[in-house]
């Protein structure tokens, strides 16, 4: 074999190779069950105005960062409900999100930064749906000083990360073994702001147990009746993460 073919082969067969197997994943079943997103929208834009009423805004900034091959768009009706709600929401800026790259977390630093000047200057909140999620995690440890908190949505920061649905599709998107991610990357430690963790029984993509985390790896864990996908798009996922704004330290 010519030594770039066998190059190639090598490199594919690292990111698609099986892992360890996880114990546990969680039911085809429940995974189907992320196909209701589109009836989760249209309930979300009949309660828009209820939803933005429930929720008590207190002008923070908050920045969005979407999950794996989500976009910004895909966080949109959370972006202006919070924003109805009185918070100062923001998209991350990237684009799509084809899985982390050695910069992603100073191109994170740079939103944050721009945030702040247009605002007061105080630290910005994060908020990110599954993948989304582990970058806030890390960007809460790399620049804890910039950071009021984080709220993470179906993120797997706990437990084995081959215990989803969506790893291989993260191998092949992003490059990356899901162990081995391009930045330093300590998933189950807590970052040093105030952090709560949104999980729900019917995810169907991430292991409930892997979002709700352990204690002493968040401060906070509030079990939500939505699907993966529900919880950037439905009434039930918004309003847990207006729950969790509101009664998060600042």
């Amino acid at each position: 074999m010519p030594p770039y073919a066998q190059a190639v082969t090598t490199f594919w067969k690292d990111r698609l190779a099986p892992g360890p197997r996880a114990a546990v994943l969680p039911p085809v079943q429940q995974l189907l069950g992320n196909l209701s997103v589109p009836f989760d929208l249209a309930r979300t834009k009949a309660q828009a105005a209820i939803l933005a009423g429930q929720i008590n805004g207190d002008g923070r900034s908050v920045l969005l960062i979407p999950g794996l091959m989500a976009s910004e768009q895909r966080m949109g009706w959370l972006r202006d409900i919070l924003t109805a709600a009185g918070y100062d929401a923001h998209d991350w800026g990237m684009g799509r999100n084809f899985g982390p790259r050695p910069d992603s977390l100073e191109k994170i630093d740079q939103r944050v930064d721009a945030i702040r000047r247009q605002g007061s200057g105080a630290p910005v909140t994060l908020v990110g749906w599954s993948l989304g999620g582990l970058y806030a995690r890390e960007y809460a440890k790399f620049a804890a000083h910039k950071v009021g908190g984080v709220v993470t949505m179906g993120t797997p920061f706990s437990g084995d990360p081959r215990a989803n649905h969506a790893w291989r599709l993260y191998q092949l998107v992003s490059g990356f073994p899901v162990d081995r991610p391009p930045f330093p990357c300590t998933r189950e430690e807590k970052p040093p702001v105030p952090t709560v963790a949104l999980w729900s029984k019917r995810d169907g993509v991430i292991l409930p147990e892997c979002a709700k985390g352990r204690i002493g790896e968040r401060d906070k864990a509030i079990e939500v009746d939505c699907t993966h996908m529900g919880f950037a798009a439905s009434p039930e996922g918004i309003a847990a993460v207006g729950k969790a704004l509101d009664g998060m330290t600042h």
